[in-house]
C-alpha cells in the first residue's frame, strides 16, 4: 500500500463526515459538492479497504474500525498544522492568521470591544473568528484547526492550557412590568424558577443557571429554552419569563431596555470565569500571553466595560 493516493485533503474529508454524520453537511462544510466528497470518500475506503461509514436511510453511522481511522486521522491533520505553528513561530509577535474560537454567549459582546484596538496594536494580525459552543470550539482547538479559544472555564472536555481573564457576572434579567422590576436588586431566593427561561443545551450559560438553583429549576420544559442570548432576551420582552444574562451582554444589547429591566443577584456568586485556553504543547505560546495581555488592556481601559478586576 502506498501514501502516494491519500492526501490530507482526502483526511479532511473524511473529519467532515465523522463530525457532521451526513454527506451533505459534510461537503458545505468543506466547500465542494457532494458527489466529490463522496467520491473521494470512496476512495479512501478503497485505499485503505475499510467500510468508514456506513450509509443509513436517515443519516451516516461510523462504523467501528471507521472510528480507528477517524481518530487517526485527526492526529495527522493537527500535526499537519503544527508544521504551519512551528513556521509562524518565527515571525513578529501577533503576526499573520490568528485562528480564534469565541463562544457564542461571549462573541457579539467582548468582540467589539476588541477589534479597533487590537488592529492598532497589532496592524499585521489577521484575526480569524469562529463561533460556536464550548465542545465543538474545545475540539478544533485540540485537533488543531484553532489556535485558542475564548470560553468560560472550567472548561469541559479536552484537557487545554488555561489562561484566566476576568470574572463576568451574571443579572438577572424580567419583563419592565415584573414585580421584580421594581426592586434594586435580588437574591437567589427571589429567583421565580418556574418562570425561568434556560439557553438549550450546549451552552455553558445553561450549566450555571442549573448549578445556581439545583434543587428548584425544572428543565423538561422546551417551551421556555432559547437558542440564543438574543432570543432569550426577547422572550423576556415578550414577557415569557426571566432569566440571566452576562454583564456584557447587558450593556451591548440596548435596543430593548424599554422592555427589560436587569437586576444585580446580590451575592454576586452567579458568575462565570473567562479565559483563553490554548493547546498544551502550542507552539505560539507568546502570541497567545500577548493576546490575553492585550485583551485585558483593553478592556481595563475600556470605562463602559463592567467585567470584575482581571484573574491571576
Amino acid at each position: 500500500m502506498t501514501l502516494a493516493g491519500l492526501s490530507l485533503r482526502d483526511l479532511e474529508y473524511l473529519l467532515a463526515v465523522a463530525e457532521h454524520l451526513s454527506f451533505g453537511r459534510a461537503a458545505q462544510a468543506c466547500a465542494v459538492s457532494q458527489p466529490t466528497l463522496s467520491a473521494q470518500i470512496r476512495k479512501i475506503e478503497e485505499l485503505l479497504q475499510v467500510e468508514c461509514f456506513e450509509r443509513a436511510p436517515r443519516g451516516v453511522l461510523v462504523t467501528p474500525r471507521g472510528a480507528e481511522l477517524v481518530a487517526q486521522a485527526r492526529l495527522v491533520v493537527a500535526e499537519a498544522r503544527r508544521m504551519f505553528e512551528i513556521a509562524a513561530a518565527g515571525a513578529a509577535p501577533l503576526e499573520g492568521t490568528f485562528r480564534l474560537g469565541v463562544i457564542s454567549t461571549l462573541g457579539p459582546y467582548l468582540v467589539p470591544f476588541l477589534l479597533k484596538p487590537l488592529r492598532a496594536r497589532f496592524p499585521h494580525l489577521r484575526l480569524l473568528l469562529s463561533e460556536g459552543l464550548t465542545r465543538h470550539l474545545a475540539r478544533q482547538v485540540e485537533d488543531g484547526e484553532l489556535d485558542a479559544v475564548l470560553a468560560a472555564s472550567p472548561l469541559p472536555g479536552p484537557e487545554l492550557t488555561e489562561l484566566k481573564l476576568f470574572r463576568e457576572e451574571f443579572v438577572l434579567v424580567v419583563p419592565r412590568d415584573h414585580p421584580l422590576a421594581r426592586v434594586e436588586q435580588v437574591v437567589r431566593d427571589d429567583i421565580p424558577t418556574s418562570e425561568l427561561i434556560l439557553l438549550s443545551e450546549g451552552h455553558c450559560l445553561r450549566d450555571h443557571a442549573l448549578a445556581y438553583c439545583p434543587t428548584r429549576l425544572q428543565i423538561d420544559r422546551p417551551e421556555l429554552q432559547a437558542a440564543s442570548l438574543e432570543t432569550l432576551r426577547q422572550m423576556v420582552a415578550a414577557g415569557v419569563g426571566v432569566s440571566f444574562m452576562p454583564q456584557l451582554a447587558v450593556q451591548v444589547g440596548a435596543l430593548l431596555d424599554d422592555m427589560v429591566a436587569y437586576r444585580r443577584i446580590g451575592d454576586g456568586s452567579m458568575a462565570r470565569d473567562v479565559a483563553l485556553f490554548h493547546r498544551p504543547g502550542f507552539s505560539r505560546i507568546r502570541d497567545v500571553r500577548l493576546l490575553r495581555q492585550a485583551i485585558r488592556e483593553i478592556l481595563g481601559e475600556q470605562s463602559a466595560v463592567k467585567v470584575a478586576a482581571a484573574l491571576v
